[in-house]
């Protein structure tokens, strides 16, 4: 099991800022290739994708991960150099460690066991790795999955392993995540001088009512397995610098983090409805990040509950708390998804680093999951 410590650290000395991969995937196809996985690398523009499989019949069980990484920040704010990893107190340190190379490291290893031990085993197992999960995100799992579905490959269970523990590993599996939807917004109004506001249009003072509306509104009540859907604004800007005009426009970006118990053509139309009822005049844009996402009970949620709680002693709770992952690409074409992986305290944080005694831990559990899913229900095997 050092072996996957060893595998992090090799991972984390790569500098792969998104979406450089750095040589990552590279690593990882040489030791699955060597034991028998058929490995193809997926470049769209500068986005590195690898996608490995071993067996031909389904179901085909699969663990999803990216090797990119967020930028360190600045560089002397580190105890120890972002991508030169070091052990220190039982913590191993280094960009990546968290979210997500640990988790990689990790299932790559469980997949190679398992081969190795049921090199004939049912159904498929496979990983799928992006070099653009935390930018953009257009060139990477969703244009693989697209690929993948095109030529009949179809993920019944997937992993994924963003950091989803948040006190001790194994406490919590993101068993669904919200949908995420922007809005970019412009109110026009008419410049002049601020002593004349007769004759111009401020903008700001058109807005600042249906803004305050909009902040304000109840859009659902949420559910048992959602909280309800908020708007939450980021950004907002009008203005020229100077204390004595009346601008032209005001700017302002929001954000809705939605349940499944209302859609994104419903939130559109309300905010419009708002909008037009205050007599703005304005232009506004979308984009839709992800739909929200459910895995009920069945056979994945209750494998990785059990491997969870035999490798750790806990039963971990279930949520959808959070932002998005790259599960959302994966779960309209029918699969099973789950996000389970190491502490996520200190994930895009200077000096982000993982309990070294939880990688061997993460391999395990991972590891026991495939033999759940596709061995234990085969007594002849």
């Amino acid at each position: 099991m050092d072996n996957v410590v060893a595998l992090t650290q090799e991972l984390i000395r790569r500098p792969s800022v998104t979406p450089d991969d750095q040589g990552c995937q590279t690593l990882l196809r040489a030791r699955l290739e060597a034991c028998g996985f058929t490995v193809e690398s997926l470049r769209f523009g500068a986005v590195d994708n690898l996608w490995a499989r071993h067996g031909q019949q389904g179901p085909l069980v699969t663990f999803l991960g990216h090797t990119d990484v967020v930028p360190p920040g600045p560089l002397e704010a580190w105890t120890s150099p972002p991508f030169s990893p070091e052990i220190r107190d039982g913590v191993l340190y280094g960009r990546g460690a968290a979210d997500m190379k640990g988790a990689v490291a990790a299932f790559t290893l469980a997949l190679i066991a398992f081969v190795e031990k049921h090199p004939d085993h049912p159904g498929s197992v496979g990983l799928l790795l992006t070099s653009d999960e935390e930018g953009v995100a257009q060139d990477g799992t969703r244009r693989v999955m697209e690929i993948l579905e095109g030529r009949g490959e179809h993920i019944d269970y997937c992993i994924v392993g963003e950091p989803s523990s948040c006190e001790q590993l194994g406490d919590t599996i993101k068993h669904g995540r919200r949908g995420s939807l922007t809005g970019i917004l412009t109110v026009h109004g008419v410049q002049g001088h601020i002593a004349y506001p007769e004759r111009c249009d401020n903008p700001i003072a058109r807005a600042l009512p249906a803004l305050a509306e909009l902040a304000a509104s109840d859009w659902d009540q949420g559910n048992a397995d959602f909280p309800a859907t908020r708007l939450q604004f980021s950004n907002i800007h009008a203005g020229t610098g100077a204390d004595n005009v009346i601008p032209s426009q005001l700017e302002t970006v929001f954000n809705f983090r939605f349940a499944a118990s209302v859609t994104a053509d419903v939130l559109r139309r309300g905010v419009a409805a708002v909008l037009d009822r205050h007599g703005l005049r304005y232009d506004l844009t979308w984009r839709l990040s992800g739909q929200p996402f459910l895995t009920r009970e069945g056979p994945l949620l209750e494998a990785l509950t059990e491997s969870i709680q035999a490798a750790t002693g806990i039963r971990p709770q279930r949520s959808t708390a959070g932002g998005t992952s790259d599960g959302r690409f994966v779960a309209p074409f029918g699969s099973q998804v789950l996000e389970f992986g190491p502490l996520n305290g200190s994930i895009h944080k200077i000096d982000e680093g993982i309990p070294v005694a939880d990688l061997p831990r993460l391999q395990t559990i991972y590891e026991d999951v495939l033999e759940r899913l596709l061995v234990r229900q085969r007594p002849d095997l």
